[in-house]
């Protein structure tokens, strides 16, 4: 049985619901986050998944990051040496999905090459009347980027869980991956 631990940065603009998506998965559907509090700097919520098919679990640091520029300078700092990326923006909010580029790219800046899996994640699907970015646009641009894509709504509890299964999943893969590289080496 193997036990693995990833950090996990989840950013996107103030007010997309990572919080909320964040601790509605820490408890399984139980806490939804009636009232908005801005997150200043990061808050970390750890669970642990269990890996389908195996007898191991990939246990995720996630680093809630504040989203609004005021707290940027600390983020990178709290950022350094990420395994796994959930980028969040809202379906409803033309701004917060072009931002997601910017997001991107500050993670990425940490990492000096190296690959970093991850999700897009379009929240708040419930909203469905006043929508401006379409799945379709939204996949498209996630997969040019080589990141998953997931809609969710943490207020319906729709799909909330399915982005941090996939981030293990993806994590699980690459540490296989290593292993078999590490085993033909020998």
């Amino acid at each position: 049985m193997v036990k693995l631990a990833a950090k996990c940065i989840m950013a996107g603009d103030a007010t997309v619901g990572k919080s909320t998506l964040a601790q509605m998965f820490r408890s399984d559907g139980a806490h939804f986050q009636k009232n908005y509090t801005l997150t200043t700097g990061v808050d970390l919520l750890v669970k642990s998944l269990a890996v389908p098919d195996t007898n191991d679990s990939v246990e995720l640091f996630i680093f809630d990051s504040a989203g609004k520029e005021l707290f940027s300078e600390m983020l990178e700092k709290l950022w350094e040496h990420p395994n796994l990326l959930c980028l969040v923006f809202d379906v409803t909010n033309e701004q917060s999905f072009s931002n997601c580029a910017k997001w991107l790219e500050r993670i990425r800046s940490q990492l000096q090459g190296t690959c970093l899996p991850g999700v897009l994640v379009g929240n708040k699907t419930d909203l469905a009347g006043r929508r401006v970015v379409e799945e379709s646009r939204a996949r498209e641009w996630a997969g040019s980027h080589s990141l998953e894509y997931f809609e969710t709504s943490a207020k319906e509890m729709e799909n909330f869980e399915a982005p941090f299964r996939c981030l293990a999943k993806l994590f699980y893969q690459l540490y296989r991956e290593r292993v078999e590289l590490f085993q033909s080496l020998v």
